[in-house]
């Protein structure tokens, strides 16, 4: 099955086209990257994936876990890390486990307090990224690399089946960006979770992906394997 399946699509801004018949698909549990310049449109296609960008009066479709997007209604089996998503959160007074745990206000409602079942998906996602020692830390007080692996906690908190990520390495250190993408692709494998990654970095990446695309001049074209 193809997790996303996009086709024939255009896309402008006013009179600026961004993308131009743009066709490419990523099959279940497959981890693929998309390359581009600066303002090749990356960002924006990853907003048409989520449902951030109106997809009226364009051209071309896109299917996500075999429904088109326009009526797309399993959001919770999709989840998103974007570039530098602790911004807001800087001087936010909560702490690890309590940003993470407020990723399940879906199962447990946003007014009422976790039980022992959420605290243990909780605890075991927090395990998973190698933030466990980390959980009544506050979230203003982690470094760059910590606060994007509890992001990505955030986003695993709902065993989704497409992780959508967006330039989630910007600002951290060699060793974090290595760490993270170890951890990404330990989740793929051993979990299945098809993972599909924004990003400058081909170079670390390409001994983790299975597809890498690369998209440029409004079009967008297969580059490994």
């Amino acid at each position: 099955m193809d997790v996303i399946a996009v086709k024939g699509l255009d896309f402008s801004y006013g009179n600026t086209q961004i993308l131009k018949n743009i066709n490419f698909t990523v099959p279940e549990g497959r981890f693929a990257v998309l390359l581009g310049p600066n303002g090749a449109g990356k960002s924006t296609l990853i907003k048409l994936m989520l449902g951030e960008l109106p997809l009226s009066g364009q051209t071309g479709k896109i299917e996500l876990l075999g429904q088109e997007i326009r009526q797309f209604k399993d959001w919770k089996k999709i989840s998103y890390v974007s570039q530098n998503g602790m911004a807001s959160c800087q001087n936010f007074p909560a702490s690890v486990e309590e940003f993470v745990q407020a990723g399940l206000y879906t199962q447990i409602g946003k007014f009422r307090f976790a039980g022992k079942r959420e605290r243990e998906q909780v605890r075991r996602v927090l395990h998973q990224v190698g933030m466990g020692d980390f959980a009544k830390r506050l979230i203003g007080r982690l470094s760059g690399g910590q606060q994007q692996r509890v992001l990505l906690a955030r986003a695993l908190i709902n065993a989704p089946r497409l992780l959508l990520l967006d330039e989630p390495t910007s600002g951290m250190d060699e060793d974090s960006t290595t760490l993270f993408y170890r951890l990404l692709y330990q989740i793929n494998r051993e979990q299945g979770v098809t993972i599909w990654i924004v990003t400058h970095d081909r170079k670390r990446l390409m001994a983790y992906a299975d597809d890498i695309w690369l998209l440029e001049d409004e079009k967008m074209k297969l580059v490994q394997p």
